[in-house]
């Protein structure tokens, strides 16, 4: 049986705003990190190079900055 392709989604976007809310709040990745329970890098791969978070990690990004996605 052939495998469904699964396309594969730009989180670009989605990084840019973060980083923009998490700056506009003058709050530093260490302190998100900390708070969130991951890393200051994670954090970095998701805003500036697209990373997929994870389904929990997305929800609490969009929750902890009011994003709309």
């Amino acid at each position: 049986m052939a495998k469904r392709p699964v396309p594969r989604y730009d989180f670009k976007a989605f990084g840019a705003a973060i980083k923009a809310a998490r700056e506009g709040c003058k709050e530093s990745r260490k302190k998100v990190g900390d708070e969130m329970f991951i890393s200051p890098r994670y954090l970095a791969n998701i805003e500036n190079k697209g990373q997929h978070p994870s389904l929990q990690i997305f929800f609490e990004l969009i929750q902890r900055y009011h994003i709309s996605v």
